[in-house]
């Protein structure tokens, strides 16, 4: 059995936002014999059952749960999250824009909760800047996979999409003098670590900003086209 993941205490503040029916981020503040307290935006704490924890939180530190309301009618924290969350998404198709937080961070890219109801999968190619557990974002339903499941992205799709990456890229060249190193033969690592976006969005991006005249390409890279 995996070790249960660590907590970041630096994280998106959400106890502002949460609600009933909301998977949340929320800062544990005392722990008793009947379970945690959360604080979620409220004068009232929110329970976290012992029977509702996957391992046993210390005050201070966060945890990812959804807040239901229990069998006495009161609003409480589960950090049980398949039980209310789905694999198969309903309701949603490709360009959809989503609500995403952030699960967990694996070698593929990002675990996310969609919309407060689903899971799904930012890869890593698809992740334009740097992400936690615990965020909280805007993405796009990229794919609704043949077994119902989720891919995402942070950008959305189409023309769109390229619009939003060419503004990255001429807004680099504009901060490093009109120049910048990087081509179709550039590593893709060394994009992602520029600009935040995947090779071939770049790409693609570039090719678009060249048709329309605004930038040169170049041996060397890149450059700022003259007016």
């Amino acid at each position: 059995m995996s070790n249960p993941p660590r907590e970041s205490q630096s994280t998106t503040e959400t106890e502002s936002l949460a609600g009933v029916g909301e998977v949340a981020y929320l800062r544990v503040d005392r722990v008793t014999d009947i379970g945690a307290f959360l604080k979620w935006g409220r004068p009232k704490d929110l329970l976290l059952p012992f029977g509702e924890q996957r391992f046993r939180p210390d005050a201070g530190k966060r945890v990812l749960v959804m807040i239901y309301v229990d069998d006495q009618m009161r609003p409480v924290a589960s950090m049980r999250l398949d039980r209310f969350l789905k694999d198969e998404a309903q309701g949603l198709k490709s360009g959809d824009r989503v609500d995403l937080t952030v699960a967990d961070l694996t070698d593929l890219g990002a675990k996310v909760i969609v919309n407060h109801r689903f899971w799904g999968l930012l890869y890593q190619d698809d992740i334009s800047r740097p992400l936690r557990r615990g965020d909280r974002t805007e993405g796009y339903v990229k794919r609704l996979r043949e077994d119902g499941r989720l891919d995402v992205s942070l950008l959305p799709p189409g023309e769109s999409r390229l619009d939003v990456v060419g503004e990255k890229v001429l807004a680099a060249l504009t901060a490093n003098e009109g120049f910048l190193p990087l081509g179709d033969k550039s590593p893709a690592p060394e994009i992602k670590a520029r600009l935040g976006v995947s090779k071939n969005a770049f790409k693609q991006a570039i090719g678009r900003l060249y048709k329309q005249r605004r930038i040169v390409i170049a041996e060397e890279g890149i450059r700022l086209a003259d007016d």
